[in-house]
């Protein structure tokens, strides 16, 4: 597909769309690692509080507490990125507090800092918790159904916990979540407008110079009637024409804002109407029960309409697939081609397009195009906001 794509984000909207189930591998060998690093912290960090806590009546403490601070500071960037790759939980980088100053200002400004806290807390439970989950990683060694099953679920519930205590403070998730909708509502904005001018062009350069068309046709018809019959005839075929072309630009404008198959008989019948009109041979599977509300179902089908267009005319595809479902909150489709790849984003593309269609309803596009293909091309669409 040779119209640009975005690359795919890497967050989502909220905390459970930060975080996957991990793979029994990777929770496994998180499980075992994660042992000597955690008695390593754990020793390290508490010795250290404890000796500066006592020698602080005689100054000692103070340069060993501020040794401990840094360090707690640094095991915890050490735990997001390592929980981030191991465990399929995006544990974003903590924007610190920055106190301008002298070492110990700094130091102060450190200890104030609740990422400070919220680190110590992560690295004095995972302690106790990592004798647990190094004894159940060693057992799912041998054990199958562990490895399957009880690992994976763990692993999920850990990344939980890491994302709760070392993902950014309530306050700025909400602040970011702000700036997202922000944006997406001024792309929103941008894209109905560009919306609007399509319909009023399309109705200014085609249905409307056909009735003026019809209009004269009919004029001169009128102009006719007592003159030569055939003249009259051919008169009024060329606006009888114009007439039945009006209306069919009418009728495709209309279903360009909002298709009667869509209304009536949903996402479904909708989408394989669209498939059966590519070029190609497209498969379709649509499972989204409970029916969605009716702007995420317009989205959907102009995100599979123009995705299906674009394929067709620049991908190279022999074929393509359609496929959408429903979690409990958020329509997901996904459209793939077996095309030549390497779909990239730029400003004013198809593909930047549909991630604007998608923001007006607060969606995100993502895209994964390796050269050669094959690109797949995702939309996560909320139904609540």
């Amino acid at each position: 597909m040779s119209t640009p794509a975005p690359d795919r984000p890497a967050a989502g909207r909220d905390d459970l769309a930060e975080q996957s189930r991990p793979s029994p591998f990777h929770t496994i060998v998180f499980m075992v690692a994660s042992f000597p690093l955690r008695l390593v912290q754990f020793v390290l960090i508490f010795t250290l509080t404890a000796v500066g806590i006592v020698t602080t009546i005689v100054w000692v403490g103070i340069p060993i507490l501020l040794a401990t601070t840094y360090l707690t500071r640094w095991f915890g960037d050490v735990e997001r990125r390592w929980v981030r790759s191991m465990l399929n939980t995006n544990v974003p980088d903590v924007e610190r507090l920055k106190v301008q100053g002298g070492l110990l200002r700094r130091w102060l400004g450190a200890l104030t800092d609740p990422t400070t806290w919220r680190d110590f807390g992560y690295l004095m439970l995972v302690l106790p918790l990592g004798i647990l989950e190094f004894a159940i990683g060693l057992v799912s060694i041998i054990l199958v159904p562990m490895a399957i099953w009880v690992a994976p679920a763990l692993g999920w519930l850990h990344g939980r916990m890491a994302l709760t205590l070392l993902g950014p403070p309530k306050a700025r998730k909400a602040e970011a979540r702000a700036s997202r909708l922000q944006a997406s509502r001024a792309r929103g904005v941008d894209a109905a407008e560009a919306e609007r001018r399509r319909i009023e062009r399309d109705l200014h350069d085609g249905a409307q110079q056909r009735l003026v068309s019809v209009a004269m046709s009919l004029g001169r018809a009128k102009s006719k009637l007592s003159g030569d019959p055939d003249d009259l005839r051919s008169l009024i075929d060329e606006a009888h024409t114009d007439a039945k072309l009006a209306v069919s630009e009418l009728r495709d404008l209309a279903r360009g804002i909002y298709p009667a198959v869509l209304a009536d008989r949903g996402l479904d019948a909708a989408l394989s109407a669209q498939a059966a009109k590519s070029p190609i041979h497209v498969d379709v599977t649509v499972d989204v029960e409970p029916r969605p509300p009716a702007a995420v179902e317009t989205t959907a089908y102009f995100i599979v309409g123009e995705t299906l267009t674009n394929v067709a005319k620049h991908a190279g595809a022999t074929e393509a697939g359609v496929k959408v479902w429903r979690t409990e909150d958020t329509v997901v489709v996904e459209v793939t081609d077996n095309g030549n790849g390497g779909a990239r984003m730029r400003e004013g593309g198809g593909l930047a397009g549909l991630a604007d269609r998608a923001a007006t309803i607060d969606g995100v596009i993502s895209v994964v195009s390796p050269p050669g293909g094959p690109t797949v091309v995702r939309a996560d669409l909320p139904c609540t906001w």
